[in-house]
């Protein structure tokens, strides 16, 4: 008899732990090349738990995080960095961002000057982007910039 109870017990436990997970479904990501640099890991161990409104997700792949449910904002560490380029800059959360608005209303932003480089794709019809920036940029931080956007040539 107690050898039923425990099975019943158990059987509970492992219920409510998939129910539990089934909440909060991994995001699938694809990590960065350069993904397994120590930097980044400076910049996971500092990411909020909130951005705005949206809660954080598990995800996949080292150096990659996600909020919102459906995901709206994700964010990858470990890109090549980025020292010159055309896409127009703005400064969040203490970082240069340069802005690639061609899959709008996703927006895509790229850390400048940063080795290695962080990579946020923001849904702009559940968050806007300088939510997310302000929010993510004092993680980011933690990579030094070896220049700002008004010294991109």
């Amino acid at each position: 008899m107690k050898i039923l109870k425990a099975q019943a017990t158990v059987g509970a436990l492992l219920l409510a732990t998939i129910g539990l997970t089934g909440c909060a479904t991994t995001v699938t990501l694809d990590p960065a090349p350069l993904a397994n640099d120590p930097n980044c890991a400076e910049v996971i161990v500092r990411l909020p738990e909130l951005v705005g409104d949206q809660s954080e997700r598990p995800t996949n792949a080292q150096a990659t995080a996600a909020w919102g449910d459906p995901a709206s904002v994700l964010l990858r560490c470990g890109l090549e960095p980025v020292l010159v380029s055309d896409l127009p800059c703005v400064t969040a959360g203490g970082v240069d961002w340069l802005v690639d608005e061609s899959e709008k209303p996703s927006y895509r932003f790229i850390s400048f000057a940063r080795t290695p480089a962080t990579e946020i794709i923001v849904d702009s019809n559940a968050i806007s982007g300088i939510t997310a920036l302000e929010a993510l940029g004092p993680a980011v931080q933690n990579i030094e910039a070896s220049k700002t956007c008004t010294t991109a040539e």
